[in-house]
C-alpha cells in the first residue's frame, strides 16, 4: 500500500517527462502492509489502520534514481526490450490501408510500413527554408558558369582540342546537373519529391514525370561527368605519358563519347527498371539510394570511387610523365615555362575535381553508415533523449556543394585572355552580319 500511494503521486508526473515506472519498482512484489506472515514489523494492531503525514505527499525522486528510469515507450538502446517498443512516431507516416501501393513493402527503422514524410523530419522549419535557398544558390552560379564554358566552346571549337576537349563535355554535363536542381527551385520540393496522395517522400517509382525527369538530368549527367573525368586524365595521361598527339588521341574520340553516354544509359535504364527512383526529403529532387541503403552502395558509392580512383591513377601517371619531360627538357638547357604552366592547370583543375568528389563520397558514406541508426532512433527511443543519433545537418549541406562546385570551376580552364579574343571575335563577327549591305 505504500509503494500504490508513492506510485499514484509519481507516475503521473514520470510520464509527464517521458519515463515509465520502473518494472523492478511493481507493487505486487511487495507484501502488503499489515501481513504477520511476511513483516516483521508494522502490522495492523487496531482494526482501521491511518497512514502516517510523511505519505500524503509524493516525494521528488532523487537524482540518481531518475538516472536509471526507463524512458516511456522504449525502453534504453541497450535493454532487451527496446526492438517491442519501436513503432512509427510522429512526424514519420504509418501505412495502415492495405490498398496503399507501398504496403508491406517498405520499413524506416525496424518498423514495417512506415514512410518518411515529404519533409526531412530531423532538420528543424529554419534549416529546411534554408537548405532551399543553399541549393538554389549554387545551382544557378553553376549553371551560369557552365553555360558560359560551353558557349565558349561553340564560338571557337578549334581551340579546345584533346586533350582539353574532355572539360568541355564535363561543363556540359553540369549543365544539365544544374537545370535538374533548377527545376526542383521553380516546381518546388513537393511537387518533385512528393506523393502528394499520402504526403510522403517518393519510393520506388519510375513517375510522375517530374521527378523522372530530375532523376535523370542528376543521374544520367553526373554519372557522366564522372566518366568524362576518367577520360580527362587518360588523355592527359597519353599525351604525357605515352606521348600522343593531338591527333592520335581525337581519332578514339567517338570510342570516348560511346563510354561515356552508355554506361550512364545503361545504369539509368537499370535504376528505371528496378523501380528503384525515390525521393530525397532534404533537397526535394529525385535520385536514387534515398531510401534504400542497398542501391545507394550500388548506384552511386561503387561507381563514384571506381571512377574516382581510375582517373586519380592515369592523372598520377601522367604527373609522373611531366615531370620526367621537364628534368629532361632542363637537363638540355630549354626552357621550361610553357610545360610548367600546364603542369600548373592540370594541377589546379586536378584539385578542383578530386577533393570535392572524395568529399561527395565522404558524405555518402556517412550517411549509408548512420542511416538506419538514425530510423532506429525516430521510432525506437524516447524524444528528447539527449544521446540520440541526429543526422549532422551541415555533412548535407556540404555534399549539395561539393555535388556543384565543380560545375562552377570547370570554368577556371576558360578564365584566360584567349577567352575574351575568342567573344571579341565572335561579337565583331555578328556586327559584319547585321551591317546592312552597302554600309561604309
Amino acid at each position: 500500500s505504500v509503494c500504490e500511494r508513492a506510485k499514484a503521486g509519481c507516475s503521473p508526473i514520470m510520464q509527464q517527462y517521458g519515463f515509465a515506472w520502473p518494472e523492478r519498482m511493481s507493487c505486487d512484489s511487495l507484501p502488503v502492509l499489515g501481513d504477520t506472515e511476511v513483516l516483521c514489523m508494522g502490522y495492523n494492531r487496531t482494526e482501521a489502520t491511518t497512514l502516517p503525514p510523511f505519505f500524503g505527499k509524493p516525494t521528488r525522486p532523487a537524482k540518481d534514481a531518475a538516472k536509471n528510469l526507463t524512458p516511456l515507450g522504449g525502453q534504453r538502446p541497450s535493454g532487451p526490450d527496446c526492438g517491442r517498443t519501436c513503432k512509427c512516431k510522429a512526424p514519420l507516416i504509418p501505412i495502415s490501408k492495405e490498398s496503399h501501393p507501398l504496403y508491406n513493402r517498405i520499413r524506416t527503422g525496424q518498423v514495417p510500413n512506415c514512410a518518411i514524410p515529404c519533409y526531412q523530419p530531423y532538420f528543424t522549419q529554419d534549416e529546411k527554408t534554408f537548405a532551399t535557398f543553399w541549393i538554389g544558390l549554387w545551382s544557378i552560379l553553376c549553371f551560369l558558369s557552365t553555360s558560359t564554358t560551353v558557349a565558349t566552346f561553340l564560338i571557337d571549337m578549334e581551340r579546345f582540342k584533346y586533350p582539353e576537349r574532355p572539360i568541355i563535355f564535363l561543363s556540359a554535363c553540369y549543365l544539365f546537373v544544374s537545370m535538374g536542381y533548377i527545376i526542383r527551385l521553380v516546381a518546388g520540393h513537393a511537387n518533385v519529391a512528393c506523393n502528394p496522395e499520402h504526403h510522403h517522400i517518393h519510393y520506388e517509382t519510375t513517375g510522375p514525370a517530374l521527378c523522372t525527369v530530375v532523376f535523370l538530368l542528376l543521374y544520367f549527367f553526373g554519372m557522366a561527368s564522372s566518366i568524362w573525368w576518367v577520360i580527362l586524365s587518360l588523355t592527359w595521361f597519353l599525351a604525357a605519358g605515352m606521348k600522343w598527339g593531338n591527333e592520335a588521341i581525337a581519332s578514339y574520340a567517338q570510342y570516348f563519347h560511346l563510354a561515356a553516354w552508355l554506361i550512364p544509359s545503361a545504369k539509368s535504364i537499370a535504376v528505371l527498371a528496378l523501380s528503384s527512383v525515390d525521393g530525397d526529403p532534404v533537397a526535394g529532387v529525385c535520385y536514387v539510394g534515398n531510401q534504400s541503403l542497398e542501391n545507394l552502395r550500388g548506384f552511386v558509392l561503387a561507381p563514384l570511387v571506381v571512377y574516382l580512383f581510375t582517373g586519380s591513377l592515369f592523372l598520377l601517371a601522367g604527373f609522373i610523365s611531366l615531370f620526367r619531360i621537364r628534368s629532361v627538357i632542363k637537363q638540355g638547357g630549354t626552357k621550361t615555362d610553357k610545360l610548367e604552366k600546364l603542369m600548373i592547370r592540370i594541377g589546379i583543375f586536378t584539385v578542383l575535381y578530386t577533393v570535392p568528389a572524395t568529399i561527395v563520397i565522404a558524405c555518402y558514406i556517412y550517411e549509408q553508415h548512420n542511416r538506419e541508426a538514425w530510423e532506429q532512433a525516430q521510432n525506437c527511443s524516447c524524444p528528447g533523449d539527449p544521446h540520440r543519433p541526429k543526422p549532422d545537418y551541415a555533412v548535407f549541406m556540404l555534399k549539395y556543394f561539393m555535388c556543384l562546385v565543380v560545375g562552377i570551376t570547370s570554368g577556371v580552364w576558360i578564365w584566360s585572355s584567349k577567352t575574351l579574343e575568342s567573344w571579341r571575335r565572335f561579337t565583331a563577327r555578328c556586327c559584319r552580319a547585321r551591317k546592312p549591305t552597302g554600309a561604309s
